[in-house]
């Protein structure tokens, strides 16, 4: 099993398919199989690259805080771990967070960026609707369906989360760990400066991270695309996958038609490429 050093941790990853790189970002305290709605279509077409972030799944648990920058440099040294210069990016909720602090910090890695149920975070943010929230931290059971799923998902959708998550290891420090780092981040003045194609996807009816989020998310990088999906919580990939896989596929297409087109102009110019 392919393992990386990372200030300090050892962080587990895994590959999937083949084609141009895809590093898939998974949010607080989940690990990589929950992307296992997403996975098929995208590896079907692109080298597909994910891990879990320190402090859960088979990653290492290190002392707490983990700021969005260190979250940010171990999803660098996995691409170094996996030999790949540059990806696209897509992450999801505290993800996302990682997801835009990469295109920031470390642009030459990012070729593209999807951010989905994310927010800019600070004191401009929408915190959760708090009537939403469960009375106490429970990972199971209907107050936690309430505040991550819309009300139409049908149960058996929800329930197969619960048995995939049931499947990685979950850490009370580790989570402590990522989400005092979430408190501690923002993105929001910063944003202008990210320059990569950007589509910005955010479920209607997400209590926890409200849909205002996205907004000022996409509004703040330019040229940045929102997609509101219709009937879709916090994990809109699971209240709707069919919707979430055509709007990730149909952008990462158009990403690498735009990265060919470029490629083949520059041959026709100067007769070689780079």
């Amino acid at each position: 099993m392919p393992y990386v050093i990372s200030n300090g941790a050892r962080l587990y990853w895994r590959e999937q398919g083949s084609g141009s790189p895809v590093l898939l970002i998974m949010g607080l305290s989940f690990t990589h199989e929950m992307w296992f709605r997403l996975l098929p279509s995208i590896s079907a077409q692109h080298r597909v690259v994910m891990f879990d972030n320190r402090g859960m799944g088979r990653s290492d648990v290190t002392r707490g805080p983990y700021l969005i920058r260190q979250l940010a440099r171990d999803a660098v040294a996995v691409l170094d771990a996996a030999g790949i210069p540059s990806a696209h990016i897509v992450g999801a909720s505290m993800g996302g967070m990682v997801a835009q602090e990469l295109a920031l910090s470390f642009p030459e890695r990012v070729r593209s960026l999807v951010l989905a149920c994310t927010s800019h975070g600070g004191l401009f943010a929408r915190w959760p609707h708090l009537k939403h929230c469960p009375p106490r931290l429970s990972w199971t059971g209907e107050h936690e369906a309430k505040l991550l799923y819309a009300r139409s998902t049908l149960r058996d959708r929800i329930y197969e989360d619960f048995a995939v998550r049931a499947g990685g290891a979950w850490s009370l420090k580790g989570f402590l760990g990522q989400f005092t780092g979430i408190l501690l981040w923002s993105s929001y003045r910063r944003l202008p400066r990210v320059n990569v194609p950007t589509l910005v996807l955010h479920g209607d009816e997400d209590h926890l991270v409200p849909i205002q989020n996205g907004r000022v998310v996409a509004r703040r990088i330019p040229g940045a695309e929102f997609r509101a999906i219709p009937n879709a919580g916090h994990i809109l990939m699971t209240d709707q996958p069919e919707l979430c896989r055509e709007a990730v596929s149909r952008f990462l297409r158009a990403q690498e038609h735009g990265e060919s087109a470029h490629r083949d102009s520059f041959v026709g110019q100067s007769g070689h490429t780079r």
